[in-house]
């Protein structure tokens, strides 16, 4: 049977998910206590395409960390009706994945190398007690934050630099530099939301960014520390990585000439 190409959306819970990335060669069952979200999908989609089937992914999501609009790329029967894939898929899912839509692609369409930009918001409960609502997508502070503060100081980011002070040593990219297109931190009654958009990002780069803008939204750091650790290249003196529960991939952008979901459209 002939394939084509599709691309979908997926929205996943990565709470009980030990990350995107399948730690298994294609085909074989995730490691027993180990599950990911890219074999649980690939074993659903395998179920709808009656023939396994190997998912890329537009940005590959750590452990713990959630997103709305994860967007992946599969060949699969060309017969198949998109809303097909969408209904077929989501049944096979757990409850924390399900997929949004499915759109037909072009033969080299690349879900990761065809994205333009990628979008995080990492959301923080700053209030004296603890979440016990919505915990799992909140981090918490329970000193106050001037998120004011914080947003001046990350605009220092901006720009294409090296960001060698917010990768982790376990980066495995060649290179450090990335263009920051966009970063907001605002604030919502007690809620506190760091908001980035980038061309890529490095292995913990969000939340790294977000554990060195907390010492100044408490006043311990001036706001031209950011700049400061930006400038240094040094990962140790700068602020501890934040935890992975706050964080939410929003999605990559794409051209218009790729056909998809405005929501996904540069």
């Amino acid at each position: 049977m002939p394939l084509r190409r599709y691309a979908m959306a997926i929205e996943y819970d990565g709470g009980e998910f030990s990350g995107w990335q399948r730690l298994t060669k294609h085909g074989e069952p995730d490691r027993e206590g180990a599950p990911t979200l890219q074999g649980a999908v690939e074993d659903a989609l395998g179920f709808v395409a009656g023939r396994p089937t190997e998912v890329v992914c537009a940005g590959r999501t750590d452990a713990g960390v959630h997103a709305s609009m994860q967007v992946v790329h599969f060949d699969g029967p060309a017969n198949r009706d998109p809303r097909g894939w969408v209904l077929g898929a989501t049944s096979q899912l757990p409850p924390a994945i399900c997929a949004r839509w499915c759109v037909p692609v072009a033969d080299d369409f690349h879900a990761r190398f065809s994205a333009r930009a990628r979008r995080y918001r990492y959301s923080i409960l700053n209030r004296p007690v603890r979440p016990a609502l919505r915990r799992q997508y909140l981090s918490w502070e329970r000193r106050p934050l001037d998120a004011d503060a914080m947003h001046r100081a990350a605009q220092a980011l901006l720009g294409e630099n090296d960001f060698s002070a917010f990768r982790t040593v376990h980066c495995q990219a060649p290179h450090a530099r990335r263009e920051l297109q966009f970063i907001s931190v605002t604030r919502s009654g007690d809620i506190v939301d760091v908001e980035v958009q980038a061309n890529a990002f490095l292995h913990h780069m969000v939340r790294n960014i977000v554990g060195s803008l907390l010492p100044v939204g408490r006043g311990e750091r001036p706001e031209a520390w950011i700049g400061q650790l930006l400038a240094g290249r040094d990962r140790t003196v700068a602020g501890p990585t934040a935890p992975s529960a706050g964080l939410v991939f929003l999605g990559p952008r794409y051209p218009a000439e790729c056909g998809l979901p405005a929501e996904v459209t540069l």
